[in-house]
């Protein structure tokens, strides 16, 4: 039988949708038994989030100073540990987990699968390769722990309405201490997180600086939605890092992605393939993201989006 444990994503309050969305990957798995490791100071609050979650029977809290905050060269020790005794090992494919599963595969001396987007069997998936421009099959030797990342994208989130036991864990490992955490800034806001936002607004290079970028900021407060950006307008300094949107930043799937002045390269489309639903607005006709996008308005976005925010009624 697969015995599954998700590393699971949170900020010491609220647990993270990658990891809901985890879970719906792992019971792809015929007959798994799948738990939940928790790492932090006090993981209370949210390891009854987490047991809550249908599916999960387990979750495993991991409390100690150390793990007050999210440094994956000293979490990577104590998941490597916790996985004695498990056949599969996950993590979502978020900065997150990008960071720490590498680190956690090379100190159990195992190859790591990423991207899960898809469970043909036990020791069988399927994952992009090519920007997404190909899917590719891969089979795992089930004689070995098999890490893998979730591409969170392509799952949705598992319901709520478990009931799992939550367990106390104490780990003897040592830790490294060669790196530290000396702090951390960030831009304050209560909009969704970008990854697992609902509704996101994205602005492209078009926009032309960082303060027509408020615009958008307005038109996502009224409406409830996260903002991303192209890597144009990232690199241009309009926004920052981490609102990239695409191949070589965050992989979405809202339910609604509304892209305005971003043209459509292949490597923004990447990002957003997975959205249910794209409405594009450009000023030019034949910019590529109207290929793909199931709405596309042709206009300039300096009108359309005061527009967009006058009809919410807000």
């Amino acid at each position: 039988m697969a015995k599954v444990l998700i590393v699971g994503e949170h900020d010491g309050k609220t647990l993270n949708a990658a990891t809901h969305k985890c879970v719906t990957c792992a019971a792809g798995i015929a007959g798994a038994e799948i738990a939940i490791l928790l790492l932090g100071a006090d993981t209370a609050a949210v390891a009854a989030q987490a047991a809550a979650i249908q599916g999960v029977s387990r979750v495993l809290r991991v409390d100690r100073a150390e793990n007050a905050h999210p440094l994956a060269a000293t979490f990577a020790p104590q998941v490597a540990a916790a996985a004695n005794g498990f056949t599969h090992l996950f993590g979502p494919s978020t900065s997150f987990g990008k960071d720490l599963m590498p680190r956690v595969a090379a100190l159990l001396g195992v190859p790591q699968v990423s991207d899960l987007m898809a469970v043909d069997g036990a020791y069988r998936f399927r994952r992009p390769i090519y920007a997404g421009n190909a899917i590719v099959t891969v089979e795992a030797d089930p004689s070995r722990l098999l890490v893998a990342t979730v591409r969170v994208a392509s799952f949705e989130a598992a319901a709520a309405g478990g009931s799992a036991t939550i367990e106390s864990r104490s780990l003897e490992v040592a830790l490294p201490t060669h790196t530290r955490y000396v702090g951390a800034r960030s831009g304050s806001t209560d909009r969704p997180d970008l990854q697992t936002a609902a509704r996101v607004v994205s602005g492209g290079r078009a926009l032309a600086s960082a303060e027509n970028f408020k615009i958008l900021y307005d038109l996502a407060d009224k409406i409830g939605a996260a903002v991303g950006a192209s890597r144009a307008a990232v690199d241009a300094g309009y926004a920052p890092n981490e609102m990239q949107v695409g191949q070589t930043g965050k992989i979405i799937a809202p339910e609604v992605y509304i892209a305005f002045g971003i043209s459509g390269a292949i490597q923004h489309l990447t990002g957003i393939k997975d959205a249910r639903t794209i409405v594009a607005v450009n000023k030019d006709p034949e910019a590529p993201i109207f290929e793909v996008a199931d709405v596309g308005l042709v206009g300039d976005l300096f009108q359309v989006v005061p527009e967009f925010a006058r009809l919410t009624g807000k």
